[in-house]
């Protein structure tokens, strides 16, 4: 029985996810929350979506780049270059964004009587994104069971492994990860020189593959 709702944004971290647990989602939701490169992963969560058969939502969230402040957003700053271990990273945080996500998201699980929600933050965001954090996710799973009436939980498997080994679990699943989007700068191309490029550049040739 299908009793998940899974957040998928249409990068390789949430793709994986997507094709790990497809016999467990009656649900993908996508984002639109005003981010930079939101249009170039999207139509990618939608593809894989549409080849699995899973039923997929899009929920704009413009509020967001209306009154929050990161370099993530349309109307910020300049996306930084260096490796997330750089301190000018820390301006793509979009400020409990994870947080508001996954609060849709149980919303919409307890009402349609699904029992669980996925999201596929990993080892890797710890350094700057708090709310990828293990003590986030237990605590925001803690508030979701107390909070619904069929306890809603928020699963997370990836919480405590690298992006190195998501792109290994990708790559036996046969996932084609030039169908997934990463770079926050939302160019034609990808940059190669943010945060997110370069690690994933890493993880993918930790895995064996360029």
């Amino acid at each position: 029985m299908k009793n998940s709702v899974i957040i998928v944004s249409g990068g390789m971290d949430s793709v994986t996810l997507l094709y790990e647990r497809k016999d467990d989602i009656a649900l993908a939701i996508s984002f639109d929350y005003g981010s930079k490169h939101n249009a170039k992963e999207i139509p990618f969560a939608r593809l894989h979506c549409e080849r699995l058969g899973i039923p997929h939502i899009t929920i704009p969230l413009a509020f967001m780049t209306d009154y929050f402040q990161s370099s993530l957003l349309k109307g910020g700053e300049e996306i930084p270059e260096g490796h997330y271990a750089d301190a000018n990273m820390k301006s793509t945080v979009v400020p409990f964004r994870n947080g508001i996500m996954l609060s849709i998201a149980a919303g919409i699980a307890e009402s349609r009587g699904l029992q669980h929600v996925l999201i596929a933050n990993h080892g890797g965001d710890h350094t700057i994104y708090p709310d990828c954090r293990p003590e986030f996710i237990q605590a925001f799973d803690a508030a979701t069971k107390a909070g619904t009436y069929i306890n809603v939980s928020i699963l997370a498997p990836y919480t405590n492994i690298t992006k190195a080994e998501i792109a290994r679990r990708g790559l036996l699943l046969g996932i084609n990860y030039d169908e997934t989007w990463s770079c926050y700068k939302g160019g034609d191309t990808p940059c190669g020189k943010c945060g997110t490029c370069i690690e994933r550049a890493e993880a993918l040739k930790e895995a064996g593959l360029e």
